[in-house]
């Protein structure tokens, strides 16, 4: 049971940070995906943070294009990316208008429409393997590029598919950090992958595999 304190919405101020600062402070936060079905409720366990054209590992690194151009808005939007010809994969964006930060959503448990999440995510034979992942993550919720761009904070809040609830924050002494997954070249080390210690939906991870030469 979820008090009510923790069902109160954050507001686009808790995204209008530094994207080190927002990426840790989303765990344990509750991201509601509302769909023609019923809201599915995921609690974030796992998310990385990526810091724009200062960052390498980021899509915004080289600058501005059609895909990425979410990132560049204002803080509290939703930035959808197809990856490898077949995923999707879930940012919120952060930060100042222009410094294209984002975080990317890598693991939660769905605590609320997990029947709905398992219609989509058949293969699944655990509750912790519903979401664990991000490409997992965001077919569970039924995200793809058509909800690229939505608004956190819309001025009719039934506008938007997605609402993020304030949750139980993560125990500081819980959270642990380190190198993103999959990433390479010279923001492979940056560690800035957070997750909550012990919880079972956080993803295994996995080092970037750099490409064999021929």
């Amino acid at each position: 049971m979820i008090a009510a304190s923790q069902r109160a919405p954050l507001d686009r101020s808790f995204f209008d940070r530094p994207v080190l600062d927002v990426a840790p402070d989303l765990l344990g936060r509750i991201l509601v995906r509302h769909t023609e079905h019923g809201p599915i409720e995921l609690r974030l366990t796992e998310v990385e943070a990526y810091a724009g054209p200062a960052d390498p590992g980021s899509h915004a690194y080289r600058g501005r294009t059609d895909r990425n151009a979410v990132m560049f808005g204002p803080p509290g939007h939703v930035y959808v990316y197809f990856t490898y010809g077949m995923w999707h994969c879930m940012n919120l964006v952060c930060g100042p208008e222009d410094t294209a930060s984002a975080v990317l959503l890598r693991a939660g448990e769905i605590i609320t429409g997990a029947d709905l999440a398992r219609k989509r995510r058949t293969t699944s034979r655990r509750l912790a393997d519903l979401a664990q992942g991000p490409a997992r993550l965001a077919t569970a919720l039924d995200v793809d590029r058509s909800l690229d761009g939505s608004d956190l904070f819309p001025s009719d809040p039934a506008a938007s598919p997605f609402r993020i609830l304030t949750g139980a924050p993560a125990d500081p002494a819980t959270v642990r950090n380190g190198p993103r997954t999959g990433v390479g070249g010279e923001g492979a080390a940056h560690p800035w992958r957070f997750w909550i210690e012990h919880d079972p939906t956080v993803s295994p991870y996995r080092a970037h595999a750099p490409k064999k030469r021929r």
